[in-house]
């Protein structure tokens, strides 16, 4: 469903090195280059991308967070591994499209969610962290529930990252979200896009995870040898990026009305592109 009255989202699955931030870039300038067949009109959407890969694999650096800022994206969300690059300190504060985790204690430097201007409408966005199989946080579950509550006292259009292992966390933290008024809720953190997207109740568009932007050939965006190393042996061996010929993109376009903030259409791109030698050489 199209409607020139819906608000357009368009959230791309955690971004891995500099094969998922090309891929963002070159999607958001021409989305048939990886697919003829993407029918849908992706202009004028609001855009998010989750970044805590997208600097070699681990956290995100002041460059990378300013070449993404230009390629159209308006909010970027993140995950635990946010922290992994140390120059994060040094500019998150800034940073006015960045969100770490809310539940993060209060002390930690950065925001958890913001209300960005998006022409005449305002839209809240929340990212939070889940805590099965995950390191220990505060619990999201009622401070993401006052935060949806301030959010909807300014604007019903409210969108939430949660960046989680489990699947029955996100499902369950989903309705919940739903039942408190959240528009879009789209799960990250295990790079494998599922299939399963839906409105719950008729209100919150949803996904349990919005997959990965990178190269494909590898293993979720690093490198299939590494990986490999890892499993056979169980020593630390450093990840590094997948640099394959193949890179693909994973995103979910949602639809929402934004008298009522509900999600009317909810829509997945899971597609790629043969990687040319220039291309592979920027």
């Amino acid at each position: 469903m199209e409607n020139s009255a819906t608000i357009k989202i368009l959230f791309f699955g955690d971004i891995v090195g500099r094969p998922g931030r090309f891929a963002v870039r070159d999607f958001l300038q021409n989305p048939t280059e990886f697919s003829p067949c993407i029918d849908t009109d992706l202009d004028d959407c609001f855009v998010i991308v989750n970044v805590e890969n997208a600097s070699h694999g681990f956290g995100l650096t002041e460059k990378n967070y300013n070449e993404i800022s230009e390629y159209g994206v308006h909010c970027m969300t993140s995950g635990n591994h946010i922290w992994d690059k140390k120059e994060i300190s040094n500019y998150i504060e800034n940073a006015s499209k960045l969100l770490r985790p809310i539940n993060y204690p209060n002390t930690v430097q950065g925001k958890g969610a913001e209300i960005f201007e998006f022409g005449e409408y305002k839209i809240g966005v929340i990212n939070a962290l889940g805590r099965v199989f995950m390191s220990p946080l505060d619990s999201p579950w009622e401070i993401v529930k006052a935060e949806i509550e301030r959010i909807r006292e300014i604007t019903p259009i409210i969108i939430i990252d949660f960046h989680a292992e489990a699947t029955a966390e996100k499902i369950c933290f989903a309705k919940y979200c739903s039942e408190i008024g959240c528009s879009a809720f789209f799960g990250t953190h295990t790079h494998v896009q599922t299939a399963d997207e839906c409105i719950i109740d008729n209100k919150t568009g949803y996904i349990t995870d919005a997959g990965y932007c990178g190269a494909s050939d590898g293993v979720i965006g690093m490198d299939y040898q590494t990986s490999l190393n890892r499993f056979l042996t169980a020593l630390p061996e450093r990840y590094e990026v997948a640099n394959g010929n193949t890179t693909q993109i994973n995103a979910v376009l949602v639809e929402i009305n934004p008298e009522t903030g509900y999600a009317v259409a909810i829509k997945r791109f899971y597609c790629s592109r043969k990687e040319t030698d220039e291309v592979k050489s920027q």
